[in-house]
């Protein structure tokens, strides 16, 4: 298909282009930059509005500010959190360098929540441990009070102004610019402030995009969450991997989904059902209501479908805070305070809070070594939750998110300074038919004739992915949901239709564009969940209820043709020696 339409396009080249603006594209830029590398950050949102902003609790280091702490025991716990599906090599790197990325961020400025004694504060979270957890749980997460994304972006974003990077704030990225050889040449981009189309050029663009969390209608995730990464990585016949994996994060305000952070169980908070009992007891009696998060989010769907769910309907669960000294509010959780009076007029010191377990985090995303390299692609790099590197396997840990952004941001911007300086790229080495493609797509959009509102179709993905691929799966379920997605996907193409077709800042273009990405990453979600039949990590079927490492210790691969035919194949997780330590092997889990 070719456009019919001569937009006039400008030209950009850089050594190092980054698409996403968040903790993983700054950090990577500035490393880039730190390089000698010319560097350009494509987003759709200015840095500080990106989705890092949102992350509370904090970032985990083995410092010992509080307990004594040791790497080895960070790996240990992030592998057994990822039910065994992490990859050991880059788990060990990332928590043997955590404790360098924390100075990193101090001497960025941001501003950690300090104790007594001058320290950063740490606190405990989800699945933590020390002595390979036979000892006590570790204080292990970095804290800035309760709102630490918002304080690293913004200590990020005055940091990165020192290098001469070059911010290109609310543009949408149409699509990589690929050879047929899987070579990514840059990416098209549409000005939403001008309406004009930009081509940048580079022989070495870094994925930073985000996640997918956007598929579901409850989400924790900012609207941005649509899953464009792992788009543009599908639509150039590269795969996306443990597409299954996302994350239900337990503590979302019942009705709104609105993140309660879990730094509010970490400074005491509890999980209670309507009889007033800790559950957690019976389900992780050692780490009670900081087990990790699948499973705490698994122990109170039980809870609500064995009838102790709390309010009138039982459809959900209280946390109570009510033991929470009122002076470590004001310290430690000031943001969660704030959050509850105004959404729900409540004193968290005197009343309990709603909760019910929400989408948050996604595990999968495009494969990519501890470079950043793509599977598949040359000169195409990915990093933060649109990579699957993967350090989470089949259930991330919280705090380790932030992490992740950090070392495998500044370590894939390193590589790509390196290997990017200098190389040359000209106009004329971009094949036609690469932007030809990209166009043609774009005009489908702008110029749809039917009568129904893009809304009304990303809604309704939302919605029937949150009733087929939830916390507890089957496989007729899954099948039906692939079935009825397919129709969804179908009946857009015919029947949506834009108000009008102006390229200033036509919202209607923006919200068809990126539905397409969510319905692709919604049915490759489905079709991975089915695929997988065991229960794993944040994959739970009750067709399937037990682990099968025999058969499924592998990650999952998704492809998808032009015609949106998906096909699953697999991966052997890297269990082998790394940073000087043995390969630890599956054993059951227990918190």
């Amino acid at each position: 298909m070719i456009s019919n339409i001569a937009y006039p396009l400008t030209y950009h080249t850089y050594d190092v282009l980054i698409i996403g603006a968040g903790g993983a594209g700054l950090r990577a830029a500035i490393e880039a930059a730190r390089g000698g590398a010319s560097v350009g950050v494509v987003s759709k949102v200015p840095p500080t509005r990106s989705h890092t902003v949102a992350a509370q609790g904090g970032i985990n280091a083995a410092l010992g500010n509080v307990t004594e702490d040791d790497w080895r025991w960070h790996a240990y716990d992030t592998i057994r959190g990822s039910d065994w599906l992490g990859d050991q090599d880059a788990i060990r790197y990332m928590c043997k360098h955590a404790p360098e990325a924390i100075r990193d961020l101090e001497q960025m400025g941001v501003p950690f929540t300090r104790d007594d004694q001058g320290n950063i504060y740490q606190r405990p979270y989800g699945g933590m441990s020390t002595h390979y957890g036979k000892g006590d749980v570790a204080f292990r997460a970095c804290a800035a009070a309760d709102r630490t994304g918002d304080a690293m972006m913004t200590g990020l974003y005055d940091y990165v102004k020192r290098y001469p990077v070059t911010f290109y704030n609310e543009f949408i990225v149409l699509d990589l610019l690929m050879r047929e050889n899987n070579q990514c040449l840059g990416c098209i981009a549409w000005e939403l402030d001008s309406g004009a189309l930009h081509v940048f050029l580079s022989l070495h663009t870094i994925i930073a995009t985000g996640g997918y969390g956007q598929i579901f209608a409850s989400a924790t995730s900012s609207s941005t969450c649509t899953g464009d990464g792992n788009a543009f990585a599908l639509r150039a016949g590269l795969y996306v991997q443990d597409m299954e994996f996302v994350q239900f994060h337990p503590t979302g305000l019942y009705g709104s989904g609105v993140l309660i952070s879990e730094a509010a169980r970490a400074e005491g908070g509890i999980l209670r059902n309507k009889l007033g009992e800790r559950f957690m007891e019976r389900y992780a009696p050692n780490y009670l209501d900081l087990a990790s998060r699948d499973v705490v989010t698994r122990a109170m769907i039980q809870e609500i479908r064995e009838g102790r769910g709390c309010g009138a309907e039982g459809a959900y669960i209280e946390l109570d805070l009510r033991a929470i000294p009122a002076e470590r509010f004001a310290t430690y959780l000031p943001g969660t305070q704030s959050l509850a009076k105004e959404l729900l007029g409540c004193d968290v010191t005197r009343d309990p809070l709603p909760v019910i377990p929400t989408a948050h985090y996604t595990m999968g995303g495009i494969p990519a070594d501890l470079d950043g390299k793509v599977l598949g692609a040359q000169g195409l790099y990915c990093i933060g939750e649109a990579a699957c590197a993967s350090v989470h396997g089949a259930n991330r840990l919280g705090c380790n998110s932030l992490l992740d952004l950090v070392v495998f941001g500044k370590r894939t911007g390193a590589y790509a300074a390196q290997h990017g300086k200098r190389a040359s790229l000209k106009h004329s080495d971009l094949p036609s038919y690469a932007v030809e493609k990209i166009l043609a797509r774009l005009d489908g959009w702008r110029y749809a004739h039917g009568s129904i509102d893009p809304d009304w179709f990303r809604t309704r993905t939302q919605h029937l992915t949150q009733s087929y691929a939830g916390i507890i799966r089957d496989g007729m379920s899954l099948n039906e949901g692939i079935t009825t997605l397919e129709d969804v996907r179908t009946h857009m193409h015919d029947a949506c239709g834009l108000h009008h077709s102006t390229m200033l800042w036509n919202n209607g273009l923006v919200t068809a564009l990126e539905t397409e990405n969510l319905m692709m990453q919604s049915l490759a979600t489905l079709h991975a969940a089915r695929f997988r039949t065991e229960s794993r990590g944040a994959h739970a079927r009750s067709d399937y209820p037990a682990r099968n490492d025999d058969q499924w210790l592998v990650h999952t691969l998704i492809a998808c043709s032009e015609e949106w035919d998906f096909a699953c194949s697999t991966l052997a997780v890297r269990m082998d020696a790394s940073e000087g330590e043995a390969p630890l092997m599956p054993e059951a889990r227990h918190y």
